[in-house]
């Protein structure tokens, strides 16, 4: 257990899940993890972790509000004790937060007012916000913002060719999203090329069911894939990432769907799930794949494809490419993506390194390109809660 004052609580509320965990910023060690999930459903249920021990529980409120007052009472006096604050990943912060902020009344409404910027996970977000500022009312609270690390995007990089008045009056311009997962591995590559953070340029891949790619030049963020909502960019597990936005009204059309239909299918039923007709996860589709399935063969070129157009996309931002970073579910695990992907990439004077690969890089420092060439691909698992952490610590204090 962390001494008295030590830990930050990071919470983590998404559409229909709460993740929790107790974290010291100075070594990462989580003392106590917890996960909500099917919140808002009938079935809603907790999961506790410490150490090698794991309770489940039952909320009596299955709401975001009441998964998050659940967990908070499921607190031992020792972990009470030792929390000095809590940090709280937030999706968007529009153009309001270029940076992580202390939470207050003023932030809070500030908050709410950019609920069309990301309607479905904004409003779970101030849900937990408010349910910890009610539970732990003497406990700063901090705001870490998913937008924040792309705010150094230049502006030929963040605006669309669309009438300026959409983004002088509506907000409408690219933002970018997984920044504080972008934002950590960057800082690690740098340390395992051994070589300053400012004096690298990079492709970080953050790849899971959700998938971005960044553009990262002297430790900032200069391009990015996401863009305004999580939708664009990269094809992903359920998502669909870039489309032709003339077909919009066409399957519309077709399908008899509004505007909000389409959308809801092109999040919800596309990316990988779309293709394959399977599933949104890599690891089903890989089976699916090695036994003879056509579909999800298709799913996983696709999704190697696209990610890896978008890479050489992004070395136009940096002008130089020194390391492509892989990280996120997929990214740290799949070695048939990582191969897949370096054989697309050889252009840019990648080569895989197989034995490295199947090791994850794991005894090569991350490493799982070719060494002897000018760029590297590295694995580097990422830990946004950290991040999240290390934030609320530095602000508090």
């Amino acid at each position: 257990m962390q001494a008295n004052g030590s830990a930050v609580l990071v919470l983590n509320c998404g559409s229909s899940s709460v993740k929790l965990a107790l974290v010291d910023p100075a070594t990462g060690r989580r003392s106590m993890t917890a996960l909500g999930e099917r919140v808002g459903g009938e079935d809603v249920v907790v999961h506790i972790g410490r150490e090698a021990r794991t309770s489940s529980s039952v909320p009596s409120d299955p709401s975001h509000h009441g998964v998050v007052r659940h967990l908070l009472e499921h607190l031992t006096a020792d972990e009470r004790k030792a929390v000095v604050a809590v940090g709280h990943r937030v999706v968007h912060g529009g153009r309001r937060f270029t940076q992580s902020v202390v939470l207050d009344d003023a932030v809070m409404t500030r908050l709410r007012g950019l609920v069309d910027l990301a309607p479905l996970h904004l409003p779970a977000n101030c849900a937990g916000i408010d349910a910890a500022r009610a539970e732990l009312p003497t406990i700063p609270q901090v705001a870490v913002f998913d937008t924040a690390f792309h705010h150094t995007m230049p502006p030929v990089a963040y605006h669309y060719a669309v009438p300026r008045e959409w983004h002088d009056k509506h907000n409408v311009r690219r933002y970018g999203f997984h920044g504080t997962s972008h934002r950590y591995v960057s800082q690690r590559a740098a340390e395992l090329l051994g070589r300053p953070l400012r004096d690298v340029r990079l492709v970080t891949l953050h790849l899971g069911n959700g998938c971005s790619a960044t553009a990262v030049r002297d430790g900032m963020s200069v391009d990015t894939t996401m863009g305004m909502t999580p939708l664009e960019g990269l094809v992903m597990g359920t998502r669909s990432g870039d489309v032709d936005p003339g077909m919009l009204g066409y399957v519309g059309d077709r399908l008899g769907l509004d505007l909000a239909g389409v959308l809801d299918q092109l999040n919800t039923r596309s990316g990988l799930l779309g293709l394959s007709m399977l599933s949104n996860d890599m690891r089903t589709l890989s089976e699916a794949a090695n036994k003879g399935s056509a579909a999800a063969a298709l799913a996983i070129d696709v999704f190697c494809y696209r990610a890896a157009k978008a890479v050489g996309a992004l070395a136009v931002a940096l002008g130089r490419l020194d390391a492509v970073v892989f990280t996120g579910g997929i990214g740290e695990h799949s070695v048939h993506v990582r191969s897949t992907l370096l054989g697309h990439l050889g252009v840019l004077g990648l080569r895989e390194d197989a034995a490295a690969n199947r090791a994850h890089g794991r005894r090569t420092g991350g490493r799982v390109s070719a060494e002897g060439h000018d760029v590297t691909a590295l694995v580097v698992p990422t830990d946004e809660e950290l991040v999240i952490a290390r934030d609320t610590r530095e602000l508090v204090l």
